[in-house]
């Protein structure tokens, strides 16, 4: 089966794409230059130039493929617009859909995220919970995702939508800052911690995405997939720190103030230009509460995450200190 994986050179994409060679599966990925290339090439997968808001790009990228996993997305830049945000999430979106449905592509794969449920009032969410996006990038991931919902409705493509929650593992880095920060002595809780966080670990993840793929009863549903276990800012804090064999931190300062300041910090740095040292989003990760159900994925798909978050961490931090970044 040829298979098109856009965001190939991605954290997520990278390791669909050595899954999906690893099991038989024809890979072509989607990417942009020729250092994304590279790497992939070497991994034995078919490379194919183009952009999301390239049209034309696109049609040559789906032709001859059977199966699409949408997975690449422009990923919360502080200092991109809204327009950035939709030019590729959206718009973007719509040319993928476009070129598939003209060649006839017998499966499309549309990675959302959670985070289209923003800041959960009643959890865990489902996936009937309402939409609440908190910023431009959930906001874009929100009409990406009713394009998809519209091609379901229409029968103009067979789609399976998933929304992954936070995403870690070895070769990403969105948790570095917090786990040196912890080894390090340096961490301060803001807020009281009790906030819920749902992480997945990549495998668990890849496991989740080829279910979308290969399931008929997943033909245009939705899925939430999430890891083991949820747990509390506080206790994800503490597991970091028994990993990486640190005291355990006591800090802690009041959420208001600071979710305040980063409010000015980005009223004062993005006109100019200028990356905000502190912004709201970050700060929002201490007190949003993200904890979800995914008895529908694995009653309908066999979903059944096995790394749980002590585990993932000890792997994350271990392929850190192999690559020199703790």
């Amino acid at each position: 089966m040829k298979v098109l994986v856009t965001g190939g050179s991605g954290f997520t994409g990278s390791h669909l794409c050595r899954r999906l060679v690893s099991e038989g599966y024809d890979v072509r990925a989607l990417v942009r230059n020729a250092a994304q290339a590279a790497g992939l090439q070497q991994q034995g997968i078919e490379t194919v130039y183009g952009d999301l808001r390239d049209r034309e790009s696109l049609r040559r990228a789906v032709d001859g493929v059977d199966q699409v996993y949408h997975i690449a997305a422009l990923f919360r830049p502080e200092n991109v617009t809204r327009q950035d945000m939709w030019a590729i999430n959206v718009q973007g979106t719509q040319n993928l859909l476009d070129a598939a449905e003209a060649v006839g592509v017998a499966r499309f794969v549309h990675c959302s995220t959670s985070g289209v449920h923003g800041d959960i009032e009643k959890p865990p969410a489902t996936e009937q919970s309402p939409y609440n996006p908190g910023d431009y990038y959930q906001e874009s991931k929100v009409a990406g995702e009713q394009l998809a919902m519209r091609y379901i409705d229409e029968g103009r493509l067979p789609i399976t939508i998933f929304r992954p929650s936070g995403i870690y593992g070895p070769g990403d880095l969105r948790f570095l800052k917090l786990i040196k920060s912890i080894k390090r002595g340096r961490f301060a809780m803001i807020g009281s911690g009790e906030a819920m966080y749902h992480l997945i670990y990549i495998d668990d993840l890849i496991d989740g995405i080829l279910l979308c793929g290969a399931k008929d009863a997943a033909l245009g549903q939705v899925y939430l997939l999430a890891g083991c276990e949820p747990k509390t800012v506080n206790g994800l804090v503490q597991t970091v720190a028994d990993v990486m064999q640190a005291p355990r931190p006591w800090l802690k300062v009041p959420f208001a103030p600071v979710y305040a300041a980063s409010y000015a910090c980005e009223a004062i740095c993005k006109p100019l230009g200028i990356h905000p040292p502190l912004y709201r989003r970050r700060v929002g990760f201490f007190k949003h509460m993200r904890w979800f159900d995914t008895s529908k994925a694995q009653r309908e798909l066999g979903f059944n995450p096995k790394i749980d978050v002590r585990c993932g961490i000890e792997r994350t931090a271990r392929w850190y200190q192999q690559e020199g970044l703790l």
